[in-house]
């Protein structure tokens, strides 16, 4: 495929995110050594791998409420970091005439965990890619989080650092629930930190089929120049929960009435600049602390 071709094929929904204030905007290549695509991720930080609090301690629900996303902002800004630098290295792709076996085995490694398949390399797979390998709102995810996890008080979220309610299906992969039904074999999965719960459910949204709607929403918006919603993406959580549509209302009750969407703002403003370097610095920050709304180096 020409590098035209593939550029074009981006271009619309790239340059969108920058005219709406959207999360973000790729930056040009060959604009000097700091804003080389990057193949790789940086090394994660020791403190993703930093158990959950024990919020059951408060007795003041503000309090408790203000330190639960406080704690999970960090973790979705460092997530939703390394989701970008993914999404510009792929930028970078759209623009080569040719692609070598590494680019192509990158292209293949990204395709398999999203479950797409499509010819390597061809309009088909960075089609599925750009629109797949994306981030979540931060609104979204802080609501489903409290929502799941009972503020993260529940005993999957204690026991296993699941803030979701993700379920796996290997003998021992997790907890099994008091009242599973007889003849089922799920489990709750038990993750190593709340980050890599995190970073599990957003996989899971980015790539399972139950979701597409929510990934027609993004694109959508992405295509339009819209900033991304929690509030408009939530609309497609219909397959979440049995509940349905009565839990898209929740999640969006709890967006509206904890005022989550100033998340989604802040998480547009450390992105003001959104170059590689800039987005390497939050996908590998030495303190949760820096990646927190108004963090400054003298405060």
């Amino acid at each position: 495929m020409f590098a035209a071709t593939r550029a074009l094929m981006l271009a619309v929904p790239m340059v969108a995110f920058a005219i709406g204030g959207g999360v973000y905007s790729p930056s040009k290549p060959g604009t000097g050594t700091a804003d080389v695509a990057l193949s790789s991720l940086p090394s994660l930080p020791a403190w993703a791998d930093n158990d959950l609090p024990e919020f059951s301690g408060y007795s003041d629900t503000t309090e408790k409420k203000a330190a639960f996303f406080s704690f999970l902002y960090p973790r979705i800004v460092l997530a939703n970091s390394r989701i970008l630098l993914q999404r510009d290295y792929l930028a970078s792709l759209a623009t080569k005439d040719t692609l070598s076996d590494s680019e192509l085995a990158w292209l293949n490694k990204q395709s398999q965990r999203l479950r797409i398949k499509s010819e390597p390399g061809s309009q088909a797979q960075l089609a599925a890619l750009n629109k797949q390998l994306d981030v979540i709102p931060p609104s979204l995810i802080l609501a489903q989080a409290a929502n799941e996890s009972a503020w993260g008080t529940s005993r999957f979220a204690r026991a296993g650092n699941n803030l979701f309610g993700q379920w796996c299906f290997t003998p021992g992969c997790g907890l099994v629930p008091q009242h599973r039904p007889d003849g089922a074999s799920h489990e709750v999965q038990a993750f190593a930190s709340p980050y890599h719960s995190i970073r599990s459910y957003m996989e899971n949204l980015n790539r399972h089929n139950s979701y597409q709607a929510l990934r027609d929403i993004r694109l959508e918006a992405r295509n339009a120049g819209n900033p991304l919603s929690g509030l408009a993406l939530a609309g497609g959580l219909t397959s979440y929960s049995e509940r349905g549509e009565a839990y898209v209302g929740e999640i969006r009750s709890m967006i509206r009435y904890n005022n989550l969407t100033y998340y989604d703002k802040e998480f547009r403003n450390i992105l003001s600049d959104r170059s590689p370097s800039q987005l390497k610095n939050l996908a590998s920050a030495d303190a949760e602390q820096v990646l927190l709304p108004g963090y400054s180096a003298e405060g």
